[in-house]
């Protein structure tokens, strides 16, 4: 006859064998997942050393690209620009490229006629309506805007009229201030000196432009430096990584060949290169030419003009 010490017995032996049945499979499951925990953080370390050593090799050719545009960039645009007046129009550039740019400018014989900085607010659609009822109002007696209805094409006509000067046409300086104090006072462009008008221009931005509205903003400063190439001798639109993108204001100009026929483009304007490139482009348009540069997306003319 079986007793209830023998069941309680036989009991006790069951969960003690499954007790120590789950310890030892626990055991060998944890270290299989300790082993496949190690082996991927020695594969993630691998990569991380591989991707930092990647980045180490770009910078530095980078570096060594600036180096080298510094060098020989100023030999390779002397003379170029001999006798041209340059107008510089900013819309989120950044002061470097500005400034480098500007200095070339001169190291090829042309004369920086001054700097025009847009606001954030050209871009803006919430404001387009208020900046296309200015543009009418500012107009100069006896000038004509473009027969366009988008706000890009006709701030770039409205600016081009009073900025830039075609075959030594004169420009009212009354008309450049009130066009300029205009603009300025309702926030579109940044208080500074007017610019005297001059023949050609570099139309600086940044990268490709944030939010739900980027492709609209980068549209208005795409279109808006196509008019200005229509206004003067030239134009070049060059921004920083990112601006050949589709919501960058190079790759919307990229990507309608009408402005792309007229309007040279360089999207590296952040390094040496670019900005030798730049400058280059605009004796390009000087010789009735343009094209596509840089390093992204359409640059389809390589990475600069010949010398």
């Amino acid at each position: 006859m079986i007793s209830l010490r023998y069941h309680a017995v036989s009991i006790a032996a069951i969960f003690l064998a499954l007790a120590v049945g789950v310890l030892l499979g626990a055991s060998g499951v944890s270290d299989r997942v300790l082993g496949a925990v190690t082996s991927q953080r020695d594969d993630l370390a691998g990569r991380v050393e591989l991707l930092t050593s990647e980045r180490d090799a770009l910078a530095a050719q980078e570096r060594a690209g600036d180096e080298f545009a510094a060098r020989i960039g100023p030999a390779a645009v002397r003379g170029l620009l001999s006798g041209q007046y340059v107008t510089l129009v900013a819309a989120g550039a950044d002061a470097q490229d500005r400034a480098a740019v500007a200095t070339l400018v001169g190291q090829a014989g042309g004369a920086v006629t001054g700097q025009l900085e847009l606001t954030e607010a050209i871009g803006d659609p919430a404001r387009a309506d208020q900046l296309r009822e200015l543009t009418s109002q500012l107009l100069p007696a006896g000038a004509q805007l473009p027969a366009a209805s988008d706000t890009g094409s006709l701030v770039g006509g409205l600016l081009g009229g009073v900025l830039l000067a075609r075959d030594g046409q004169e420009i009212s300086p009354e008309d450049v201030t009130s066009v300029l104090t205009g603009l300025t006072s309702a926030g579109f462009v940044s208080p500074g000196d007017a610019p005297t008008p001059a023949n050609l221009v570099v139309v600086l931005t940044g990268g490709a432009q944030p939010g739900v509205s980027g492709g609209d903003s980068a549209a208005v400063v795409a279109r808006l430096a196509a008019e200005l190439d229509r206004a003067g001798r030239g134009a070049v639109l060059a921004g920083r990584t990112g601006s050949a993108e589709a919501t960058g204001p190079i790759g919307v100009a990229r990507a309608d060949p009408q402005i792309v026929a007229g309007l040279s483009t360089v999207d590296d304007v952040h390094g040496g290169p670019g900005r030798v490139a730049a400058v280059l482009a605009l004796k390009e348009q000087l010789d009735g030419r343009a094209g596509s540069y840089g390093t992204g997306a359409g640059a389809a003319d390589g990475a600069a003009p010949a010398a």
